[in-house]
């Protein structure tokens, strides 16, 4: 589960317009934000005039309780109910410090109520907000209404992707990531630069394949810890046609891995799949990958760190476990889908049925007894997001693409962990892909998240994306 999100609400008001939408704002806001398990920090009522925002001393006293609570807050809500004074708001995101994304909303005028008594004119100072901010260099996030009532269900929607944008930008601030083993030595592809995901607040944290091997061969059968990880690999999936030997490896494994995870404290893993686990360990670590991401760890193959980098930030946006995935094959002749393929190591929420097998590839100079513990199985129809990260040395800048598609209920007669994609003009994609030198990995999430991650990497992590639709 994912924690509860703490937004800071400034409420902005101005003596020259009625008291009442001051009121009616807070009335509505706290308890939609409530039913939608978003905490709140806010001035209370008395703190100044109706706990809004109107003049220095107000922004001051936004600022200090916002600072209180800077560990807490996640993003910052701005909410015009009338014409607010704009220069006082701003300060109060300046003076807080927190650089946390920012969500501008201004309520709509009903067209019989434009009275000098009742209007509201947010309308108009929305735009004297946004200059305000721009001005001090403050991003900010807008309505696609430019005034919308958070009544409507619109705005619960936008929301909950910006609570989106939030996750995925705390998530990777100071984000601790773990590498476990070198890249496989033919893969070019899988290369990255540590200092460019460091210059974004990212570190990678590495350790050598022998240590976790001799960890691991230190272990004991019995060991209260090992037989606890061998029931959950049994739970986790049916293992009946398969020799103890393996399991038990495996589930020794899981506990090293399990103790370096927590000892460093990272939040995404990449693991040496290929081929030194199979060749002097004998087993795939893919179902231990699996189990990991299912349980919001994600954990990539081949040590693609951008790849696990991509699956975690669609977990922050979506709050579902992601897969590491090969942009495989053509889909016989349509030219709008295709095949998506790993060894087996998907989160086991993408799959109807699943069962454990070996690795069909590796086993073919390796043999089967040395490849037990992949994940095979179809995945189930859904919606779904592809992202791509990856470090651009030449240019010295974190580049990636991002898609929204389906995947679909298309028979696939083979193996492994699989699915059938369904991307609109799908060729300009794989074109753009190809032409750009990126990676053939991606990652995949069962949810339509492109908005939320377009909008953190454009407006407040300053990354390069290419949106395909």
């Amino acid at each position: 589960m994912q924690n509860k999100i703490t937004l800071g609400l400034i409420i902005g008001t101005r003596d020259m317009f009625p008291a009442d939408p001051v009121l009616q704002a807070r009335n509505e806001l706290l308890p939609l934000l409530e039913t939608l398990n978003i905490e709140i920090v806010t001035l209370k009522e008395d703190d100044t005039r109706f706990g809004a925002v109107e003049t220095w001393e107000d922004a001051k006293k936004c600022a200090a309780l916002f600072q209180k609570n800077r560990d807490k807050i996640d993003g910052i809500l701005v909410m015009l109910p009338v014409f607010a004074p704009e220069a006082a708001i701003a300060d109060s995101i300046r003076l807080a410090e927190l650089h946390v994304p920012v969500m501008v909303q201004a309520y709509p005028d009903p067209i019989d109520q434009l009275s000098v008594e009742m209007r509201r004119d947010a309308f108009c100072g929305k735009f004297s907000l946004t200059n305000n901010l721009y001005q001090y260099g403050i991003p900010f996030t807008l309505t696609r209404d430019h005034t919308i009532s958070p009544t409507k269900q619109a705005f619960s929607d936008e929301l909950a992707q910006f609570i989106s944008v939030c996750r995925v930008v705390k998530g990777v601030k100071n984000l601790r990531m773990g590498a476990i083993g070198a890249r496989p030595g033919i893969f070019n592809t899988v290369r990255y630069s540590e200092k460019l995901l460091e210059s974004a607040g990212i570190s990678v944290k590495t350790v050598d394949l022998s240590e976790i091997f001799g960890g691991a061969q230190k272990l004991h059968d019995l060991d209260n810890r090992v037989q606890a990880k061998l029931a959950a690999i049994h739970d986790y999936v049916t293992t009946i046609n398969f020799p103890v030997e393996p399991l038990m490896k495996m589930a020794k494994l899981g506990v090293v891995v399990d103790d370096w995870v927590a000892e460093n404290e990272v939040k995404v893993v990449s693991f040496q799949c290929w081929t030194a686990i199979q060749q002097y360990y004998g087993i795939n670590a893919c179902a231990l990958m699996s189990m990991m991401s299912e349980n919001l760890l994600p954990t990539a193959c081949e040590v693609d760190m951008t790849g696990a980098l991509g699956m975690y930030i669609l977990q922050q946006a979506s709050g579902k476990p992601s897969a590491l995935v090969d942009w495989n094959n053509n889909y016989g002749d349509d030219p709008d889908k295709c095949i998506l393929f790993h060894c087996g190591n998907w989160a086991k929420s993408f799959f109807k049925d699943i069962k454990m097998s070996y690795g069909e590839i590796l086993a073919t100079t390796l043999g089967e007894n040395n490849t037990i513990g992949t994940i095979s199985g179809q995945a189930k129809a859904s919606p779904v997001t592809v992202l791509r990260l990856s470090t651009d040395d030449w240019n010295g800048r974190i580049r990636s693409y991002v898609t929204e598609g389906q995947l679909t209920a298309d028979p696939l007669d083979t193996f492994g962990s699989r699915a059938v994609l369904a991307v609109d003009d799908l060729q300009s994609l794989l074109y753009f892909v190809a032409k750009n030198g990126f990676e053939h990995h991606a990652s995949m999430n069962p949810a339509h998240v492109a908005d939320a991650i377009e909008e953190a990497f454009t407006t407040y992590l300053d990354w390069d994306l290419y949106r395909h639709e």
